[in-house]
């Protein structure tokens, strides 16, 4: 029997619920955890094929395609970002087209021989597939700084110094994965929800039959095509006919003329009471894949700060907060007018007499809030870890590879391990081009590179053990920003230079620590998986700036109201950060300089510290009293991490449906909820997604619009309420 007749075989026999086990496997074992259980199969089959030319043709393709649809969409005013779930979908007929079409003889390239066909095409294949494409589900962070020097500070870098800041940014997190491993990929308590979804979606998918279960329930993939299809059409209604649907401020509507009520109940405003029947705006809280108890220190969290502390600091005209919006991302002079930074600038660096003449900055009480806890959850992350998970950490670093391993860590063993020399390689020719990148361009001082370096390090696994278990990523970007504008004040692009490799290297290696989980659960050959992921991140940051590069020559208006669609949000948002903490500086915002006045926020590191040690006491000395174990001080400082940008009332309708679905399917329909709640937070994603696209490349790209009507109000306050957003004395920014 040939290879290709063997490989053939294994698969034509190989069903997703039943692989044939290399080893018998006892009743017992499998993962204790219930929802590892549910989700992944416990058996693997080691030579199902997965680094072939099909998967490398179809994931460089689909990594083209979706980085350069991701960046074009992140400068809209509405953005879209195409993952896992429609590349999945749209790259299984192609992939088993290629299957049947390409020939299976070996190939010789450059002295490897391999064949164009090893059989039907595989689960692995396709996972790695839709991997390659994760890396490009964000945007390169780095992008922004290009973005800001050239239309906010006019100073322009060649290409090829945004295309290594971009590399070593979105790299060297990769190589710090590398040290994860032992800690938040092979142990089984390391959750990591998300790759639930995408192994449910993937299982789903590659199902062997469509005909129902034994109990006669629906099948995988019948279910998720349904599902798909209704989340498809259903949102043709929020995303274009109807859009009021999507912002149902129906509070507002008793009498929209009433400021206080305006900006209590407006979408652009707290948004209590607003409806959105719009899956897009559960986004932030992911509520089908984020576990039920963080889901409620996420609520608790965000009506703490978001309808107590800052309705109270707002309407007791704490900071004179009430010349401004209730919720706006804009900065602003005492009066209310927005604030001027080229007034105060001087080749993009801050001269202090024009500050003092022009005056201090000033921004809305919910934004300085919002820094004070931030800087809380920060320290509060620190101190968690450390009660709940630092014995456990100490014990792994000292025997990582001697523990008792579930059966996913012992089914890898069959694969080669990346070796840890080539992590080190990647991370020292990472750490050097990034020197030299920031020296020549004058992006920040070398000193900064290496300080930068040493927080991202510090904080990945802290950060990555709350990820791991709460689906909840505590963000480094405020102690960066805060770090570097005390040490180098009034320099703009050295900041968010600093804040991008502080945080961002701290972001990617969870990133890719997730998709090393994820490959742990669906038995991806690890040297395979590394190498998808270098490659497909070098080709999707390549075409990231090059992207952004075409469009700001192509739009000389775009990231302004004039260039709509093209107004840049988050751009907008990075934009007002580096004026508060790079050109103006922390000491003059939220220290005792120049009239700072919001020196108290900072009160919140030591909060933070404090708040998880008595609820960890009470634990232990009350282990009977069992929501005293879920309380999760980060998860809940962390609940209004994004917003601005992101709005309140995306939060309580996620946290609506969580309850629905983590909460009440989960526990009075265990058995649906099992078989389908991962799948159908993929299925609601694909629908929405390829609709989003169908609308802006069917009917928006050509400039055709829906008639305007009370559905789709002319003005665009598409929630009726045009207050929301005005400041209290009815004047808009």
């Amino acid at each position: 029997m040939s290879k290709e007749e063997y490989f053939a075989e294994r698969i034509n026999n190989w069903k997703v619920e039943d692989i044939v086990p290399d080893y018998d496997l006892e009743e017992e074992d499998d993962s204790p955890i219930e929802e590892v259980r549910v989700t992944i199969p416990n058996t693997d089959d080691p030579f199902m094929p997965c680094n072939t030319f099909r998967m490398w043709f179809l994931g460089l393709f689909f990594t083209a395609v979706i980085s350069f649809i991701n960046q074009f969409f992140y400068l809209r005013q509405t953005q879209i970002s195409i993952g896992y779930s429609v590349v999945a979908l749209v790259s299984l007929p192609l992939g088993h087209l290629m299957a049947k079409v390409l020939p299976m003889g070996e190939v010789s390239l450059f002295g490897w021989n391999f064949t164009l066909n090893p059989g039907p095409f595989s689960v692995k294949e396709h996972i790695l597939i839709g991997t390659m494409t994760a890396v490009n589900t964000s945007t390169a962070y780095a992008v922004d700084i290009i973005i800001l020097q050239k239309l906010f500070y006019g100073s322009e870098k060649p290409f090829i110094a945004g295309l290594l800041l971009v590399f070593t940014t979105q790299v060297t997190g990769f190589s710090l994965a590398g040290a994860l491993r032992k800690f938040l990929v092979r142990p089984a308590h390391m959750i990591w929800p998300s790759t639930l979804v995408t192994a449910s979606l993937f299982r789903s998918l590659h199902a062997s039959s469509n005909l129902p279960g034994e109990d006669g329930r629906m099948t995988r993939m019948r279910y998720f095509l349904l599902v798909t299809l209704g989340s498809f059409l259903y949102y043709w209604f929020p995303g274009f006919i109807f859009p009021t649907i999507g912002v149902l401020s129906w509070i507002c509507w008793i009498n929209p003329d009433n400021i206080v009520l305006s900006q209590l109940t407006g979408s652009n405003g707290l948004g209590i009471g607003t409806i959105a029947l719009d899956w897009s705006a559960s986004y932030y809280v992911q509520p089908l894949v984020t576990p039920w108890f963080a889901q409620v220190n996420i609520l608790i969290g965000f009506i703490f700060i978001a309808w107590v502390m800052v309705p109270w600091a707002y309407y007791t005209d704490l900071w004179k907060s009430k010349s401004y919006p209730i919720l706006s991302a804009d900065l602003f002079r005492e009066d209310g007018a927005i604030y001027n930074k080229s007034m105060i600038l001087v080749n993009n660096v801050l001269d202090e007499e024009k500050y003092r003449a022009y005056g201090p900055l000033r921004m809305d009480s919910f934004f300085a809030l919002t820094y004070g806890v931030g800087f809380a959850g920060l320290t509060a992350t620190i101190v968690h870890v450390i009660l709940y998970n630092g014995q456990e950490l100490i014990a792994r670093w000292k025997s990582a590879r001697l523990e008792n391993e579930d059966i996913h860590s012992r089914l890898m063993r069959v694969y080669p391990e990346v070796p840890d020399w080539w992590y080190i390689s990647l991370f020292v020719i990472s750490l050097g081009l990034s020197l030299v990148t920031c020296v020549v361009w004058e992006f920040m001082p070398w000193w900064a590179v290496l300080l930068a370096m040493a927080i991202a390090i510090f904080f990945v696994l802290p950060v990555g053990v709350v990820q791991a278990v709460t689906n909840q990523q505590p963000g480094l970007n405020i102690i960066t920003e805060y770090v570097i504008g005390y040490m180098l004040p009034g320099h703009a692009i050295a900041n968010v230079t600093f804040k991008t490799y502080g945080y961002i290297v701290n972001v990617q290696a969870l990133t890719f620590t997730a998709d090393l989980k994820l490959g742990h659960y669906m038995k991806i050959p690890p040297r395979v998986m590394f190498m998808a992921q270098i490659v497909s991140t070098l080709i999707s940051g390549t075409i990231n700036l090059g992207t952004v590069t075409w469009l700001l020559n192509a739009h000389p208006t775009i990231c302004t109201k004039d260039g709509y669609p093209f107004t840049c949000r988050s751009t907008n948002t990075f934009y007002s950060a580096s004026v508060i903490w790079g050109a103006i500086g922390p000491a003059r915002v939220f220290g005792n300089v120049d009239g700072a006045i919001y020196s108290p926020v900072q009160w919140g590191f030591l909060i933070g510290a404090i708040l998880p040690i008595p609820f960890w006491l009470l634990a232990r000395k009350f282990p009977n009293v069992t929501w005293l174990k879920y309380v999760h001080w980060p998860v809940l400082l962390a609940a209004t991490s994004n917003m601005p940008p992101a709005l309140p009332y995306f939060y309580t309708n996620g946290l609506f449906l969580g309850f629905i679905f983590a909460f009440l399917l989960r526990r009075y329909r265990y058995n649906w909820w099992a078989r389908y709640n991962y799948l159908t937070s993929a299925a609601m994603d694909s629908g929405v997604a390829i609709c989003g696209l169908v609308i802006f490349f069917s009917i928006q790209s050509w400039k055709v619009t829906m008639p305007h009507w009370w559905g789709n109000p002319e003005d665009g306050n598409f929630d009726h309420c045009p207050l929301g957003g005005a400041n209290y004395y009815s004047v808009r920014a």
